[in-house]
């Protein structure tokens, strides 16, 4: 077999007897099943150790379907016949898939994807030459994003002259107080990705000010944030009341500092309406599908914790008082007490 590298071992707790396995190594083993159609055994070094059962040693000239195994089908060091081991430069697991990157100049980057397939959850190992060779004309939809048929975006009831995404008839927006950002999407009541709205005057003056450090802290806490700019970068040099050096060094300091939160300029604002719309869409699929490998890995995503529920907005708070025999006022902010209410029926609060 290939020279062996350094090798870091990790002790699986639980299993019934004591196995090392390799931390930093993808690892192809020979399948000591011999009813098993799958000659080769991989093991995945994420969480606790992922065992898959497969067709082949690397996805060169195909996908390979991954059989999932217990941990404790992984053998013991002194029955293991390995057949490879590849040093990896990372191995993480983002949404439904495990990003793979090898230590190596060639063949270096691959995918175990997890997904569903013929009513079932299925587990596929792919590389890009490999993905490209079994969809070559597929092209991504253009008609409803992420293939989603009615996307609810929450728009921040503080929000002048808001987007009405007219352009995008799979939109439907509803207003409500959102602690940061202009344009959220929901899972589970929480926000899980929010969008924050610029003009290039507006970014200017936050950034000129130092708010907009504030606010890209607070973006920065969701588990997924962007910031859309209404114009194009090559603005920030056309700049008459400031210095355009200073904007442009201003602007590339805090997008170093706050990288979770990418910065995004757009020629006009029907484009930053297309560009927001498509974005949310995919961090809600892209949280919808997560769940999936969560649960089957045991690994969570590495992003933050969902974010708080967005505040109901006045009229909805109002409307579902009278409905529960409250007396409200017919305009006006409502009363504390009727706010309370309405939090404790609806969960606990924001």
């Amino acid at each position: 077999g290939p020279h062996v590298r350094g090798v870091v071992a990790v002790v699986v707790v639980g299993a019934p007897r004591r196995r090392t396995v390799p931390g930093v190594e993808l690892v192809v083993a020979t399948n000591p099943d011999p009813d098993s159609r799958l000659p080769y055994l991989l093991h995945v070094p994420v969480g606790d150790g992922l065992v898959f059962a497969t067709k082949g040693t690397w996805p060169r000239t195909a996908g390979l379907y991954c059989h999932p195994l217990p941990a404790d089908a992984w053998p013991p060091p002194d029955e293991v016949d390995v057949v490879e081991r590849v040093p990896l430069r990372a191995c993480t697991r983002r949404g439904a898939a495990i990003d793979v990157v090898a230590d190596r100049g060639r063949e270096s980057r691959s995918q175990i994807v997890f997904t569903h397939a013929r009513g079932r959850q299925m587990v596929f190992w792919q590389s890009p030459r490999t993905r490209k060779q079994a969809r070559p004309d597929v092209r991504t939809p253009t008609a409803r994003a992420a293939g989603i048929a009615e996307l609810e975006v929450v728009v921040d009831a503080h929000e002048r002259y808001a987007w009405s995404f007219a352009d995008q008839p799979a939109v439907r927006t509803v207003r409500r107080g959102l602690a940061c950002g202009d344009y959220a999407v929901t899972a589970g009541g929480r926000v899980v990705a929010a969008v924050e709205r610029k003009t290039m005057t507006d970014l200017v003056g936050s950034l000129t000010s130092g708010r907009l450090r504030y606010a890209l802290g607070e973006l920065s806490a969701l588990p997924r944030a962007a910031l859309v700019v209404e114009e194009s970068y090559a603005k920030v040099f056309a700049q008459d009341h400031v210095r355009p050096a200073v904007v442009a060094d201003g602007l590339a300091e805090v997008q170093v500092a706050f990288p979770g939160v990418p910065v995004v300029f757009c020629d006009t604002r029907k484009i930053a309406q297309e560009w927001t719309y498509r974005w949310l869409a995919a961090a809600l699929s892209f949280v919808e599908q997560e769940g999936l490998a969560a649960t089957t890995t045991g690994v969570a995503d590495a992003v933050p914790v969902p974010g708080a529920a967005p505040e109901p907005s006045t009229r909805e708070v109002r409307a579902w008082a009278l409905a529960q025999g409250m007396a409200v006022s017919d305009r006006g902010r409502l009363r504390p007490d009727v706010v309370a209410a309405w939090r404790a029926a609806h969960g606990g609060g924001s």
